[in-house]
């Protein structure tokens, strides 16, 4: 069995960033990672202003991400339309690229990272790879994103009607560069939501978090977006621009408004294995790189023992940006109020603004 002070489970932003503040303080670590090429994951790929600053901070410069800001915020509720201003200039990114550049700077600045490394599961800080061998660590950092490990799973009450997520690739192509252009967009329908954003390769990322339920009525992917296209115009012009063959990618049970408040001794939980807040708030990756930081940060002061005090810290302020993501999302979902909500935006675009602010996780001040 091989052994670790720290062991990293899991290449994204919340392992990587992890990875990379233990690299530079040179405390003895091990990332693994199961794919061996970084892949583009499932995810809106939304930055918020916050987590740009944070971003900047350790080190990587907003225009190696996107050199397009996303200014405005875009409302649709069946025809009803709102629109507002954004706090600040945000961006979208691919996972591919975000990943590839974190993790990156991880191994340049000495981080020992690991490839093609699928573990099968965990028991306390030990974790079972799928060649039969094992890894013993004195702290854990679970970054597995929204993917569970056997043995150390997020312990979740399954909803009646869980949330999937579905994600496909639109364009590129002049039209939705003219529809989406420097907004971020939040279709609002029944059971559901989409997100659409540019990403740096030009191509627009629509992300959906819908209820299990209105895939069953529908029967497939494909069937759910031709209804939703009915359902939504403004959301079918868009989808009408995907290329045929572009997959659907999905993933089942999606616990959203889920908090992991607490942990055991030495287990740091990152990412969405530490919370994962309603989607439509744009503000996943923002707790993914914080959760990464205040992790690290946490063990170099005190050690494995400072993971319970840390989870506790992270849950807690995460009380108010939860509440709010929570409240918004169950009035998206509903027809009646995601009208009511669309056109609160419209007459009073500063509710949107006040909304993006109070959704944001507080980040650490760093020094550059």
């Amino acid at each position: 069995m091989r052994r670790t002070p720290a062991l990293i489970v899991g290449g994204g932003p919340a392992g990587a960033v992890a990875a990379l503040m233990l690299a530079r303080a040179r405390a003895p670590h091990l990332l693994v990672e199961r794919t061996s090429e970084t892949g583009d994951a499932l995810c809106g790929g939304f930055l918020s202003w916050r987590t740009l600053e944070t971003l900047e901070a350790i080190g990587i410069p907003r225009d190696s991400l996107n050199r397009d800001d996303i200014q405005r915020l875009r409302v649709f509720a069946g025809r009803h339309i709102a629109e507002a201003r954004l706090p600040k200039p945000a961006l979208a990114v691919s996972r591919r690229r975000l990943d590839t550049i974190l993790l990156d700077h991880a191994i340049d600045a000495g981080g020992a990272v690991e490839r093609g490394v699928a573990v099968r599961g965990g028991q306390g800080l030990t974790v079972h790879l799928a060649d039969e061998s094992a890894i013993a660590a004195d702290a854990l950092f679970l970054a597995t994103g929204k993917h569970d490990l056997r043995g150390l799973a997020r312990p979740v009450e399954r909803d009646g009607d869980p949330a999937l997520g579905l994600r496909v690739r639109l364009g590129p192509c002049g039209a939705l560069d003219r529809l989406v252009g420097a907004t971020i967009e939040l279709h609002l329908f029944d059971r559901g939501y989409a997100g659409l954003a540019r990403q740096e390769d030009g191509t627009v990322n629509c992300c959906m978090a819908v209820h299990r339920s209105r895939l069953s009525e529908a029967g497939s992917p494909d069937a759910l977006l031709d209804a939703l296209a009915v359902e939504s115009p403004r959301l079918g012009e868009r989808l009408a621009l995907r290329d045929g063959g572009a997959a659907i990618d999905a993933i089942a049970n999606v616990p959203y408004g889920w908090r992991a408040r607490d942990t055991a001794p030495g287990l740091f939980r990152l990412g969405d294995q530490a919370a994962c807040i309603p989607s439509l708030a744009g503000e996943g990756m923002g707790i993914a790189i914080e959760s990464g930081l205040r992790a690290a940060t946490a063990y170099l002061r005190d050690g494995p023992e400072a993971a319970i005090g840390y989870q506790q810290r992270l849950t807690a302020g995460l009380a108010r940006p939860f509440a709010i993501a929570g409240a918004i999302r169950r009035a998206a979902e509903r027809p009646i109020w995601a009208t009511a909500l669309t056109g609160a935006v419209r007459l009073a675009p500063q509710l949107a603004r006040i909304a993006a602010h109070l959704t944001r996780i507080n980040h650490s001040r760093l020094d550059g």
